[in-house]
């Protein structure tokens, strides 16, 4: 069975749009590729520190989860995203401020 994909753009803006519904301030800092870049998330903790998403792919079950990227000082995480940033310019990026860490991406209907 083949899982069908939303565009980014549109899945960008439906999880922006969640994430507002849920009173999380959420901006998107990077535009990627319409149709199919790449995500990142970014979660600010308010805190000075911060942690960063991106869905990897399961080569055994072929099945795509959030998996966590980065966690520690805000500026470290940022220097992180810039560094994929430089090397792939279809890259969306959503930060997110939350105190408690909360994203939203292990909620069904977020399967990307």
């Amino acid at each position: 069975m083949v899982e069908a994909r939303l565009a980014t753009d549109v899945w960008v803006r439906a999880y922006v749009k969640r994430l507002e519904l849920e009173n999380i301030p959420a901006y998107i800092t990077a535009r990627g590729q319409a149709s199919s870049g790449a995500v990142m998330v970014k979660c600010a903790r308010l805190d000075g520190t911060a942690q960063s998403y991106e869905r990897r792919a399961d080569l055994m079950t072929g099945k795509s989860a959030w998996m966590l990227l980065h966690d520690g000082p805000e500026a470290e995480v940022d220097a992180s995203i810039r560094k994929q940033l430089s090397f792939d310019p279809d890259l969306w990026v959503v930060e997110i401020e939350s105190r408690d860490g909360r994203t939203l991406l292990d909620e069904e209907g977020l399967s990307g």
